[in-house]
C-alpha cells in the first residue's frame, strides 16, 4: 500500500494518525496549525504544505475538519484536494459532513478518475486513541475494500452502507440516537444528585442493568471529576443535531427530542460553553461546576 494523507490534526485526527504509524503506515500530514503536527512529525508523520500536496503524495487521503464550510474548502478550495491529479486514488471524508457535500465530492472525484467515500466516525477521544472507532461508510464496494486495510488501524467496526452519502447519513442516525443518551444521563444525575444518592454507586448500578449506555459509562465518570475536557466539542454536536434535523425535515419527520437537544446544547453554548466536551450539558443544572 502507498502512503496515507491525513487532513486535519484536531483531537481525533491526532490519534487516528498515530494509530496508523503504529500500525506500519507511512502517513503525509497537514492541518492549518502546524504545530498540532510537531509530535507526529517527530515521529515519522511527512508535513505536507496544503491539501493538494496531501494529494499529489498520498494514494488514500483522509480528511478529517470542523464543518462542512471546512470540507468544502478543503476538497475544493485554492490549494484544495481537487487541485491535483487525483486519477486512480481515493478520498475518504471522515467529517461529520451532510449527505449532500458527500455526494458532491463523489461526483467531482469521479470525474477526475478518482473514488470517494464518506466514513464519519463514532467513539469518542478515547475510541481514537484505542484504535476502536466505528466507521459509518458510503461509497463504492470497490474504493471501501481497498481501505478496509486502513479501516482496521482505526477502528473496531466499519461497514459500508450504500453510496455515496449513506455514510454520512448512517452517522446522523447514531447521532440522533446519542442526542438522547447524553440528555437522559444528564437528567438522570441531576435527579439522583437531588434525591440525596451516591451518584458513583448510581452510575455502577445503572451499568449493570439495562439503563447501561455508552454515554453514562464514559462521560458519568468525567462529570463525576468536574473533568469537561472536549472528547467531542459541544460546538460541533449542535452542528450535527442541525445536520440530523434538516435531513429529517428533508424526508417529512419531526424528532421532538432530538430538536431538544439540539436547544439544549445550543443554550450551553450561549452561556460559553462550547469548547467543552458534550458532558458539559450539565453545566446547565449545576452552575458551579
Amino acid at each position: 500500500m502507498g502512503k496515507i494523507g491525513f487532513i486535519g490534526i484536531g483531537v481525533m485526527g491526532h490519534a487516528i494518525v498515530m494509530n496508523m504509524m503504529n500500525h506500519g503506515l507511512e502517513v503525509n500530514v497537514y492541518n492549518r496549525t502546524k504545530s498540532k503536527a510537531d509530535d507526529l512529525i517527530t515521529n515519522g508523520a511527512h508535513w505536507q504544505e496544503t491539501p493538494a500536496k496531501i494529494a499529489e503524495n498520498s494514494e488514500i487521503i483522509f480528511t478529517m475538519v470542523g464543518f462542512p464550510a471546512d470540507v468544502e474548502g478543503v476538497y475544493f478550495g485554492e490549494n484544495g484536494i481537487f487541485q491535483a491529479d487525483i486519477t486512480g486514488k481515493i478520498v475518504v471524508d471522515l467529517t461529520t459532513s451532510t449527505p449532500s457535500l458527500a455526494e458532491k465530492i463523489a461526483k467531482e472525484a469521479s470525474k477526475l478518475g478518482g473514488q470517494a467515500l464518506d466514513a464519519p466516525v463514532s467513539g469518542g477521544d478515547l475510541g481514537a486513541k484505542n484504535g476502536t472507532l466505528t466507521i459509518m461508510v458510503g461509497g463504492e464496494q470497490s474504493a471501501y475494500d481497498k481501505v478496509v486495510p486502513v479501516f482496521e488501524a482505526f477502528g473496531k467496526t466499519y461497514k459500508l452502507h450504500g453510496g455515496a452519502g449513506k455514510g454520512q447519513h448512517t452517522k446522523m442516525a447514531n447521532q440522533i440516537m446519542i442526542a438522547g443518551t447524553m440528555t437522559g444521563m444528564t437528567e438522570m444525575l441531576v435527579y439522583a444528585d437531588k434525591a440525596g444518592l451516591n451518584l458513583e454507586k448510581v452510575i455502577e448500578t445503572l451499568g449493570g442493568g439495562s439503563a447501561s449506555n455508552w454515554s453514562m459509562n464514559n462521560y458519568g465518570p468525567r462529570i463525576l471529576r468536574a473533568d469537561y475536557s472536549p472528547g467531542f466539542f459541544v460546538k460541533h454536536f449542535i452542528k450535527d443535531l442541525k445536520i440530523a434535523l434538516d435531513e429529517a425535515d428533508k424526508l417529512g419527520l419531526t424528532l421532538p427530542s432530538t430538536k431538544l437537544a439540539e436547544e439544549l446544547y445550543s443554550r450551553l453554548a450561549d452561556e460559553g460553553f462550547e469548547n467543552d466536551g458534550t458532558q458539559a450539558l450539565i453545566k446547565l443544572w449545576w452552575k458551579s461546576n
